[in-house]
């Protein structure tokens, strides 16, 4: 498993398929890791698309300062980098949630690497004064050893993630096991987030804005506008039944978008 040795981390990443296919990176969402794309990498790996998945700053085993703030422009060069490092020119990027704030950021600063964008459960809009409270009670929360970890997972599971119990048990699992007060840095990054919404014309690749029914934090009201701003999007699709994670709880259904989507880019090669 790959590490790149960037200022003020170490980041992990994953790199499947051939070297000499289309390329996919992956940016996953906040408490999650590269794993949470373990569904989408084994489909696009089926239609001749190689994949890498990073693990953000604070989250997997990216290994980060704990006393270094970073923003997402920080992700963004991290994922360029990992780029660099796995000998990649160009690449279609997809982010869900936080991970769409890293690929947004991507475009914006460096368009000619970026050949399109798979927008999962995201949004471009900074936090409202109402959610950075509501941020920053959870965050308090989750660093305070003091605070029961597994009463902070029944409200957030449902949430963060959808689906069923058996969806949200691996994500528990690695949160009871995680050193909790190490999500400072990365949740300072979430709160203190700004709006790129007045820069969304700039990336004009083709993009595609996909969210789950029942998504809570990516509103359909959010997804709507995010597509709008995007002039190479055409809507927002919407995944029946699913919530914020939709590419791990309908992962069939997710995929069968994407694929769709690869097949309008012309990338990849049928399944065989």
């Amino acid at each position: 498993m790959p590490y790149i040795d960037i200022e003020g981390a170490r980041v992990h990443y994953t790199d499947s398929g051939e070297s000499s296919w289309p390329v996919m990176v992956f940016a996953h969402g906040f408490f999650m890791d590269s794993s949470m794309f373990a569904p989408q990498v084994e489909f696009v790996e089926s239609r001749g698309v190689r994949a890498l998945c990073l693990d953000a700053r604070g989250h997997g085993d990216t290994m980060s300062d704990p006393d270094r703030p970073f923003t997402y422009w920080d992700s963004a060069r991290d994922m360029l980098a990992v780029m660099d490092d796995a000998g990649v020119e160009h690449a279609t990027l997809v982010g869900m949630s936080q991970g769409g704030y890293t690929t947004l950021r991507t475009a914006l600063l460096d368009p000619s690497r970026v050949d399109a964008l798979v927008l999962l459960d995201t949004e471009a809009s900074a936090s409202t004064a109402e959610e950075k409270a509501g941020y920053q009670e959870l965050f308090d929360a989750w660093t305070d050893p003091n605070v029961p970890l597994a009463t902070l997972a029944d409200s957030l599971a449902p949430r963060l993630i959808g689906g069923t119990d058996a969806d949200q048990a691996p994500w528990r699992a690695k949160w009871h096991s995680s050193d909790r007060p190490l999500i400072r840095p990365a949740a300072n990054c979430l709160i203190e987030r700004e709006t790129l919404l007045d820069r969304l014309g700039e990336i004009t690749c083709p993009a595609i804005v996909i969210r789950g029914e029942h998504d809570q934090t990516s509103t359909a009201e959010k997804s709507a506008v995010l597509a709008a701003g995007l002039p190479g999007a055409n809507g927002v699709v919407t995944i029946p039944g699913a919530g914020h994670a939709a590419n791990w709880t309908a992962p069939h259904l997710v995929n069968e978008v994407i694929g769709g989507f690869l097949k309008e880019l012309s990338v990849g090669s049928p399944v065989r």
